[in-house]
């Protein structure tokens, strides 16, 4: 056995470039923390998914602080957007890239199986 990647991908699905990779793997790390996951959620949750600081902080059990260091990181990674107005701050959902990491785990049959799916698999 080589110790070479092996690409698995569709064939009608073009593999990804390496700043694609970058970027969408900085979008799944951010997501990959359940603090700032449940964020995210409470956000796509409010109205217009859009909310302000004020109406999402209580829901956790740390410091304001700690809440926007989260939220900075989901903005980092391009996740959300942000608005002060006034003394708050307003973070809403950028769909665009929500569109992005479905569109790469997302495969025709609505079901992603490693023949189906672009999956590096270190072959030992």
């Amino acid at each position: 056995m080589s110790n070479q990647p092996t690409l698995l991908c569709a064939p009608d699905r073009a593999a990804l470039d390496e700043a694609a990779c970058v970027s969408l793997a900085q979008m799944f790390k951010a997501l990959g923390d359940p603090v700032r996951l449940r964020l995210l959620s409470l956000i796509a949750g409010h109205s217009g998914a859009e909310a302000c600081v004020c109406d999402i902080s209580g829901t956790f059990d740390l410091s304001q602080p700690t809440i926007s260091h989260h939220l900075k990181v989901l903005r980092s990674a391009g996740i959300l957007d942000s608005e002060r107005r006034g003394s708050w701050v307003y973070y809403r959902i950028i769909p665009a890239a929500l569109q992005r990491l479905s569109a790469v785990l997302q495969t025709e049959g609505g079901t992603a199986t490693p023949s189906e799916t672009c999956i590096e698999e270190i072959v030992r």
